[in-house]
């Protein structure tokens, strides 16, 4: 770096900023830190000298996955408007939105969503349901209790039924005993009836692997869910004659609450 002193100077402020902190290596770079740091003004410098947006660790992670993991939203932004990839993996097959998702970085979530790039990483991947590491935004916030990022993901229009190879996000929720997040996904339409490659339901997850209070309430939504019978609508529907009718777009899941005995 001896021929780049503007260089140096950004290396050095960002180093003498964390002096005293011990970091793991990973073979990470100025920018790195910077980025895990949420240090803005050397992160300018960084960039300023050229410093590659998408370079990788050891552990495959580009600066925006720190940045987001950590919920900086400003290095974060200023990482993408330098043009950062966030659908770069790490080894561990996470992307940065991932890694937002999972640690509940919401305002992170949102600036990734408004990104055209993460548009790809809404929908299903091959191998979801065979890759032992296969996740989704989607799984990771429910496992963890994400609401506010669950609500984001969804009007998003991620596909709320994905599969991995351990099920659904119902399939996550159910066995982390997440409540809530069972109560959201089931009145966003989730399929309770889907079993994963080990074919059990969420609801077969829950009886065989916890015993907790809040499972007995998740059992009894469970069991609600899978005796209800939901459909797709495919298409609109509105009544202008009578305001009290219902009001149906193409899409939206409808549950049948009484279902008729014909003879």
């Amino acid at each position: 770096l001896g021929h780049r002193p503007d260089m140096s100077l950004a290396v050095r402020k960002v180093f003498s900023s964390m002096e005293g902190q011990d970091f793991p290596q990973y073979s990470m770079r100025p920018l790195h830190y910077a980025a895990w740091q949420g240090r803005s003004e050397p992160m300018k410098m960084l960039l300023k000298s050229g410093s590659s947006v998408n370079g990788q660790s050891d552990e495959g992670q580009i600066p925006l996955h720190l940045a987001a993991q950590h919920g900086h939203y400003d290095v974060s932004e200023m990482l993408l408007q330098h043009q950062s990839n966030p659908c770069i993996v790490d080894n561990a097959g996470k992307t940065p939105l991932d890694l937002a998702c999972e640690f509940g970085r919401v305002g992170v979530v949102q600036l990734l969503l408004s990104s055209n790039m993460c548009a790809a990483l809404l929908e299903p991947k091959p191998g979801d349901s065979t890759n032992p590491n296969g996740t989704s935004p989607l799984h990771l916030a429910a496992k963890n209790g994400h609401i506010d990022i669950i609500r984001l993901l969804i009007q998003a229009g991620i596909d709320i039924n994905r599969q991995t190879k351990a099920g659904t996000a119902l399939h996550e929720a159910a066995l982390c005993g997440k409540t809530d997040v069972v109560r959201l996904l089931l009145d966003s339409g989730i399929n309770a009836a889907v079993r994963n490659t080990y074919s059990q339901t969420a609801l077969d997850i829950v009886y065989q692997f916890t015993a907790t209070q809040a499972s007995r309430e998740i059992k009894q939504m469970l069991r609600d869910a899978s005796a209800a019978l939901q459909v797709r609508a495919l298409k609109d529907y509105c009544n202008n004659y009578d305001l009290t009718s219902l009001n149906i777009k193409a899409g939206d899941v409808i549950t049948v609450q009484h279902q008729p005995i014909l003879c």
